[in-house]
């Protein structure tokens, strides 16, 4: 027999919630972590009194209440409101772009004169079928933000130049024609007080965690240890990669410590110009107004995924959706193995997404319990 019935492979959003979920309805459930530490990419580690967001900015934010209300059972959230810069070279400029940028861009004042401007910049792309990333980019923003805001980062972040890259990548971007610097819509947002961290810890509150596990080491093991295995890492390495391997674009963080109380004055400055290699500054402290004498930076580069790297962005093109779509079909017919989260289902998630597809899993298994 079985000894859990459920081993959930890596303790992120969703392997906790489930694992939580579950365990409130009786299941006994095994989490193991390849990891040193619980969490997944929402890990936050305290230093110097500030939690640091060690992948990476999370603000969480949503428009369903159901899920802004799961979430604060497990912390107190501040009203953290994203307003990131831009420095495109001694050019400074507010986010998303709104009145601020255009006022900052041509020296403007009213939505009249914004609109004018980038229509008339639109028209330079003479076709509704772009075939490219910049195409599709200055027929939604025009020339101008494009070249400064735009071009670069999407460069950096993709490893590309935007005339090689499919314009479904930017369906659409922000614009808004009101003096308006919150970057998400979202009737809900914020960051929790204390980190995320704090969240899983009690997620996980009297499971069984197993930390610096790889479930592929032991597959065998680990496999016949629970009734059904929840996975949540790369799909195409769960099946061997046997149709090939899945593209991501991955990130490198360096951090460090400045002996100062406040570096750059806001939590996220991007750097839109190519020649600088990252693509942002996170400034941590500024998440949650801590109180420290020291601040602690973290900048962003993206880089070129390999095999033991961290997969952060999937590259849903073409050509990897078609890999997908045969892995999706074995998926399908197991049996005792339920995957979620963004790896196994290559798509790139916010963190609400990860909280319901998370939930919607436990009901399906709940139900199906049931027959």
């Amino acid at each position: 027999m079985s000894k859990y019935d459920y081993l959930i492979v890596g303790s992120g959003l969703f392997g906790s919630i489930f694992a939580h979920e579950m365990s409130k309805n009786g299941k006994n459930c095994l989490v193991i972590e390849r990891r040193s530490h619980i969490g997944g990419n929402v890990f936050t580690e305290k230093v110097e009194n500030i939690n640091v967001h060690k992948y990476g900015a999370h603000i969480f934010h949503t428009n369903d209440k159901k899920i802004w209300d799961y979430i604060q059972q497990f912390a107190d959230f501040n009203r953290y409101t994203n307003s990131p810069i831009a420095i495109y070279k001694d050019e400074l400029y507010n986010l998303p772009f709104n009145m601020n940028t255009f006022h900052q861009m041509w020296s403007i004042k009213t939505p009249e004169e914004a609109k004018k401007i980038i229509e008339s910049q639109k028209k330079e792309i003479d076709t509704e079928t772009p075939d490219n990333l910049e195409e599709q980019a200055i027929r939604l923003v025009g020339k101008d933000i494009y070249e400064k805001l735009v071009k670069g980062y999407t460069e950096k972040q993709w490893g590309k130049k935007c005339n090689e890259l499919p314009s479904f990548i930017i369906k659409r971007l922000p614009v808004r024609f009101t003096y308006d610097n919150n970057y998400f819509n979202d009737l809900y947002q914020g960051i929790p007080i204390g980190g995320y961290t704090k969240i899983i810890k009690k997620l996980l509150k009297g499971i069984e965690v197993k930390i610096d596990t790889n479930f592929f080491e032991d597959r065998k093991k680990w496999e016949n240890i629970a009734d059904k295995v929840v996975y949540t890492g790369m799909i195409d390495q769960y099946y061997e990669y046997c149709f090939g391997e899945l593209e991501y674009r991955s990130l490198k963080f360096e951090s460090e410590t400045k002996n100062m109380e406040n570096y750059q004055g806001n939590a996220v400055i991007n750097y839109t110009e190519s020649e600088i290699p990252y693509t942002r500054i996170i400034e941590h402290k500024h998440f949650e107004d801590t109180a420290s004498s020291k601040t602690i930076i973290t900048k962003e580069y993206p880089i070129e995924w390999k095999k033991g790297y961290d997969a952060y962005y999937p590259i849903n093109d073409e050509k990897n959706m078609k890999i997908l779509e045969k892995y999706q079909k074995l998926g399908k017919k197991e049996k005792s193995t339920i995957f979620g989260g963004r790896l196994a289902l290559y798509k790139y998630y916010d963190m609400w997404e990860v909280i319901k597809e998370s939930l919607d899993a436990v009901k399906l298994e709940l139900d199906n319990l049931k027959k």
